[in-house]
């Protein structure tokens, strides 16, 4: 019976993490988005912005993973992630701090009116996850004083048989020390917690059975595993996302490899620090002080050792994983999201306006092969063209398809306001930019239907079309100019100028082309193809205000 509520306590405490770093990252998501991508100015500054972010959201792998979305998103560069990653290791040693205070003060009191004033919370719709955060403190600290009584009740330290077995170990051998090192690497590994880890760590020393030695070597252990985490969520990212989750291996494996150089003087030093007498007996209550101060001591240390060598590691991670030159992927590929690190609905949301900036980018990129098509001479150059129009409007039509399903994954969680109405704005600006790649096709494709048909158009005629052109990529260049990123500094009335001028512009030359008709300076065929391509480049000017309104909030 014991032992389902040891594990009913671990569930609960591993939920209680989840959902107050769920809540705490909802509540404060764009804050934290913001102080991750521009206080990242140098070393320093990058481990503090880890540490207080860690701290904040009570999630290293959380922060971890956060750090290599933006990353893969192109926000940080790799030694920018590196700092933030060391801040992280010292920020999550507040959670075994945390733990401790559980086995040596009654927390029972805070316990019930948490989840009181919680409950009353979660039903206010602009403090619900002021409630959910209130609801997984209480759960912590509920779990916390289960493990507490149920170690208690357990009586282990008057069980002859778990204190023979791990009397049977040699603390003082580094075989034994490097197992316990592998198993608590691999059971984080496992149940993706470095929190169940340390929990399950401090009650076994807390009763008095296990010994200090073998506590920390489990702890060093869960500061390897807890890497998994972003490693396998930057699986399917790109080199430099794959390369911070890397650095944080390496990181940590460094420090349990000096560590374990000096670990009888190191362990010896932290125990000094608390006053705990390894050799003595008694005091078993003051060890899970012991393994907090290890484990800040452990990575405040690493994190001093190593902050003056991140262009080193930098270079180490990058001679592992390589960039692999001649390979190019076959299928289509989307650059900044990768589905598989959906975190948080803030971060996924910061990958979309990325990929939807760089649609928005390529569908000028199109208009200009589009211009290019309208002066080229010569046939085989002109159909290279088409064929490259061809292709990229069957990539606009993947990557709306994409970027949406992606915000529809988004949408599944519990968003904020805020967040709701940007995935809105977002499906709009995905919508409209798909139908400024069908304009450009649809130009394309009546410069194809002339040239087939032997037409050529007056030099008159191409010199109107290159005046609308004209006006019309100014509106593209303006309107990405907003989508990445410098919508502060615009005015719309610009945006309503530009399209003013180029219906004003659409109007003159479709009088201007019912005159020259008339008057037989080219023939009909030619006339129509002409304004089917003046009213396309008028429709598209329609679409870029749409885009504009959009990421405009207009």
């Amino acid at each position: 019976m014991a032992g389902f509520k040891l594990l009913g306590a671990l569930g609960l405490l591993i939920y209680g993490m989840r959902m107050m770093s769920d809540a705490l990252q909802k509540m404060a998501g764009p804050q934290l988005r913001h102080i991750l991508s521009r206080m990242t100015t140098n070393r320093l500054t990058g481990m503090l912005t880890g540490a207080f972010v860690t701290c904040a959201v009570q999630s290293s792998s959380a922060t971890t993973v956060m750090t290599v979305s933006f990353v893969s998103a192109g926000l940080l560069t790799l030694a920018q992630a590196i700092s933030v990653i060391m801040g992280a290791n010292i920020g999550t040693t507040l959670t075994a701090w945390i733990m401790s205070l559980g086995y040596n003060v009654d927390l029972t009191n805070v316990v019930y009116p948490a989840f009181a004033v919680g409950i009353a919370l979660i039903y206010k719709k602009e403090r619900r996850f002021v409630g959910d955060f209130l609801f997984g403190i209480a759960f912590i600290f509920l779990s916390l004083v289960m493990l507490s009584t149920t170690g208690k009740a357990m009586d282990l330290e008057h069980n002859e048989a778990v204190v023979a077995f791990f009397a049977s170990f040699d603390t003082g051998s580094y075989w034994t020390i490097l197992s316990f090192l592998a198993m608590g690497t691999v059971i984080t590994c496992v149940v993706q917690s470095s929190a169940a880890v340390m929990a399950i760590t401090i009650l076994l020393c807390s009763t008095g059975v296990l010994p200090i030695h073998l506590g920390i070597a489990l702890v060093m252990g869960e500061n390897i595993g807890t890497t998994a985490t972003a490693n396998l969520a930057a699986l399917g990212a790109n080199i430099q996302a794959r390369r911070a989750a890397l650095a944080h291996l390496v990181f940590n494996i460094f420090g349990v490899m000096w560590v374990l150089a000096v670990f009888y003087p190191f362990v010896d030093m932290v125990c000094g620090l608390v006053g705990y007498d390894v050799a003595g007996s008694g005091n078993a209550e003051r060890l899970p002080v012991v393994l907090a101060t290890f484990h800040t001591c452990f990575n405040v240390a690493n994190t001093a050792l190593l902050i003056g060598l991140i262009p080193q590691m930098e270079r180490v991670v990058c001679w592992l994983l390589p960039e692999k030159e001649g390979v190019h992927e076959a299928t289509f590929k989307l650059q900044y999201i990768q589905a598989n690190i959906i975190q948080t609905p803030e971060i996924a949301v910061l990958q979309a306006q990325k990929e939807t900036a760089h649609f928005a980018l390529r569908v000028q990129q199109m208009f200009g092969v589009v211009m290019e098509m309208l002066d080229e001479k010569d046939d085989a150059m002109f159909e290279r063209f088409w064929d490259t129009v061809e292709q990229q409007e069957d990539t606009a039509d993947k990557t709306e398809i994409e970027i949406a399903r992606y915000l529809e994954q988004v949408s599944n969680n519990h968003l904020s306001d805020v967040t709701k109405t940007k995935v809105r704005q977002m499906l709009r600006e995905l919508s409209e930019l798909e139908s400024i790649g069908d304009a450009c096709y649809n130009l394309a494709r009546a410069l194809h239907r002339r040239r087939e048909a032997g037409l050529a158009f007056p030099a008159a005629v191409t010199e109107k079309l290159h005046a609308m052109m004209y006006l019309t990529d100014n509106a593209l260049t303006q309107m990405n100019n907003v989508m990445t990123g410098h919508g502060r500094d615009h005015d719309i009335r610009d945006t309503y100028r530009l399209e003013n001028d180029i219906n004003q512009l659409r109007q003159q030359l479709k009088t201007d082309n019912v005159r020259a008709i008339n008057e037989h300076e080219y023939d009909y065929a030619v006339g129509t193809m002409y304004i089917d391509m003046v009213s396309e480049c008028e429709k598209l000017g329609d679409y870029i205000v749409n885009v504009v309104e959009a990421r405009l909030g207009k």
